[in-house]
């Protein structure tokens, strides 16, 4: 069977757009949400993934129903905020938004790809909620096949939605944490400084230990040509 991603809806920001999101670039907020709310979807979702470049860990996903009218503070891009700011929106974000968070393993990305393991994670994120939403902004180009609502991409959706955004966050945190308790079970590789990606101390480490089983053997330098 061939696995073909379409994207199911069109471009949505034009070349002079993108010029001006260079000049100024955006800070996420709440517009794409409440135009959905006016249209009846009343409980908007954002879906974001974090760990797709790594070369070894899991891949995780979150999705994110922010309270419209308790929205934390501060809420950006996972990868424009400090360590210490993702850490401290976490927390909030747990405590005022309905959260849902999946993850899919190195030897999952390797049986599939690391595309195709990344939507499915955000499936399951979403469906892992106590609630459904009825609609989900999806950060990226493609909307995970399957999924039980309607949605959208949004090309940089992190950067524009404040849910989005927000699922950056839980992503990024929740993956970070699972890459700093794996340091006890496989010493020697630097996990909890490099998360899993391809930094010099992390390459030297592979070619003095050999891989280990949350390495993406699919992934080079690490994949068998």
């Amino acid at each position: 069977m061939v696995f073909r991603m379409r994207p199911n809806n069109p471009p949505d920001s034009l070349l002079f757009d993108g010029l001006l999101a260079e000049i100024h670039p955006p800070v996420p907020d709440f517009r794409f949400e409440r135009q959905l709310i006016r249209d009846g979807f009343d409980l908007v979702a954002g879906l974001d993934e974090a760990g797709r470049g790594p070369l070894a860990g899991p891949v995780v996903a979150a999705c994110v129903v922010l309270d419209p009218d308790n929205i934390p503070e501060g809420l950006n891009d996972s990868k424009a905020m400090t360590a210490q700011a993702r850490e401290r929106l976490y927390d909030q974000i747990l405590a005022q938004a309905h959260v849902g968070i999946a993850s899919a393993s190195a030897a999952e990305i390797d049986r599939s790809n690391i595309l195709i393991a990344s939507l499915g994670c955000m499936r399951r994120a979403l469906m892992s909620m106590g609630l459904m939403p009825r609609y989900a902004l999806v950060d990226g180009r493609d909307v995970p096949p399957g999924l039980a609502c309607a949605a959208r991409a949004l090309v940089k959706g992190d950067a524009r939605s404040l849910s989005i955004a927000a699922a950056s966050i839980v992503a990024k945190v929740t993956r970070d944490r699972m890459m700093t308790r794996s340091c006890a079970h496989h010493p020697g590789y630097g996990f909890s400084r490099h998360m899993g990606y391809g930094t010099l101390e992390h390459r030297e480490a592979i070619i003095r230990l050999g891989p280990c089983p949350l390495h993406r053997m699919s992934f080079r330098p690490l994949r068998a040509d």
